[in-house]
């Protein structure tokens, strides 16, 4: 039986998206060489169509030694992917995350406790490169799981009358608490379907009609339970990946301050030893984030 979704997949990712977000992914593509199998663009720059701020790719590669090169980053990455770089091309700035074709595949599953791969992948997204026709079936394979995980993780915890514009938003804002944010859930929730509702609208009957295992799930309270489950281990995985990143992402405290002040409006007024020393600081500045809920 052929499978509904593929052909609404691919027509998403073959959106057409701005000259900048292109000539960002070919400088990739160019700079790294043959580690990079796809680059996908994605995001609220994608969602806005606008360079203004920092447009957000996730690189696939092959595997993590013959990208990095040195032992240490590779390890990293295979530990907890993905490792983030950010880059700056004729004034445009992107976030740059690299993560094994593999380990992409694996975290759109539903049994995944890692809910940020495939909440962020059910929305809009383009491929702006594959190296090959294999590679982009793959690619479109990946993409196709995370829509069906999110709608059946969508109707698994709102249940099974719920319109589409209530399944999806309760479904991001169930993945904002999953996570370490500073975007308030709802708002963001809203946001999010507002802007893409024929997507979601039309990719929800053919995620659901060959839905995993948790749209089979008629007991709510287990569904909950599960979720519970992932939203205990999701805040401490952001949580880690933050560390992770201020060995790793170059001008992370930066990006950091700027990523809070866009979504909440707070300023962080950085010290020198903050940007030298982000490790360090950490803890007193997230301290006091959560103190005044700016991050929850």
């Amino acid at each position: 039986m052929s499978d509904p979704l593929i052909p609404l997949v691919e027509a998403g990712l073959d959106r057409p998206v701005m000259a900048q977000a292109r000539a960002l992914a070919q400088y990739l593509v160019d700079t790294h060489g043959d580690p990079v199998a796809a680059v996908l663009f994605y995001g609220s720059c994608l969602r806005d169509e606008t360079p203004e701020g920092v447009l957000d790719f996730y690189l696939l590669v092959d595997d993590y030694r013959s990208f990095h090169g040195g032992r240490i980053s590779a390890w990293a990455n295979a530990i907890l992917p993905p490792t983030v770089h950010f880059v700056e091309v004729d004034g445009v700035a992107a976030k740059v995350a690299v993560i094994s074709v593999c380990a992409f595949a694996r975290r759109m599953r539903p049994a995944s406790f890692d809910t940020t791969l495939w909440a962020r992948f059910c929305q809009p997204s383009a491929l702006l490169y594959a190296r090959d026709a294999a590679m982009r079936d793959r690619v479109v394979a990946s993409v196709v799981a995370a829509q069906r995980t999110a709608a059946g993780w969508g109707r698994a915890l709102h249940g099974q009358a719920a319109p589409p514009s209530a399944l999806w938003e309760a479904l991001f804002q169930h993945t904002y608490r999953a996570e370490l944010r500073v975007e308030r859930g709802g708002d963001r929730a809203k946001t999010i379907y507002g802007k893409a509702a024929a997507h979601f609208d039309a990719l929800l009957g053919p995620a659901l009609a060959l839905a995993p295992e948790v749209a089979q799930w008629q007991d709510t309270r287990a569904a909950k339970a599960a979720w519970r489950r992932r939203v205990w281990v999701g805040k401490p995985l952001n949580l880690i990946r933050i560390i992770k990143g201020a060995f790793t992402f170059d001008g992370a405290a930066d990006y950091i301050a700027w990523k809070i002040e866009r979504h909440s409006g707070r300023k962080l007024n950085l010290t020198d030893f903050q940007r030298r020393h982000p490790l360090l600081a950490a803890p007193k500045i997230l301290w006091r984030l959560v103190r005044d809920r700016v991050v929850r």
